[in-house]
């Protein structure tokens, strides 16, 4: 792994706490309570099961997390960093470590993700982690209409 992040299954004690960050606006979109279906599924252990993983740093703590959901040979990433952590030049790191991880365990050929295209911070990282930019599309969420771009990279 690039990084001294490791990982593990995500339990309940580490999605109640993502559940709970908390963003400043304008990506306060991401925080874990504005769509009561993605939290939902957080924290549900069945529905996290092989799909959520908590992401620590080298002291134990929580940092971040990554969902990984498989589809044939494409794995589509989600993933968060604490708020705290944000803007300090540690996201392509920390994706890449997240991205090594996946590929070790699960084995795709390729990865896909979807970011809202207001979130140029995000972008500009997937861009460093290797991602290029695909289509745009619009995607109803609970708080309403957003434009998010499709973006890809092989494995």
């Amino acid at each position: 792994m690039p990084s001294g992040y490791s990982f593990r299954q995500m339990d309940a004690a580490d999605a109640r706490e993502i559940s709970g960050w908390r963003y400043e606006p304008p990506y306060d979109f991401y925080n874990g309570d504005a769509d009561p279906d993605d939290l939902a599924e957080l924290l549900d252990e069945e529905r996290r099961k092989d799909v959520y993983f908590s992401a620590l740093d080298e002291e134990g703590d929580l940092v971040g997390f990554f969902q990984f959901e498989k589809t044939s040979e494409t794995m589509d990433v989600g993933l968060g960093l604490r708020p705290d952590l944000t803007g300090r030049g540690i996201g392509e790191e920390f994706c890449s470590a997240g991205l090594g991880f996946a590929r070790e365990r699960l084995a795709p050929r390729r990865f896909t993700l979807s970011v809202t295209t207001f979130n140029e911070r995000a972008i500009r990282v997937y861009e460093r982690a290797g991602f290029g930019r695909g289509e745009t599309y619009m995607h109803e969420t609970n708080v309403g209409g957003y434009e998010f771009l499709f973006m890809e990279r092989e494995a």
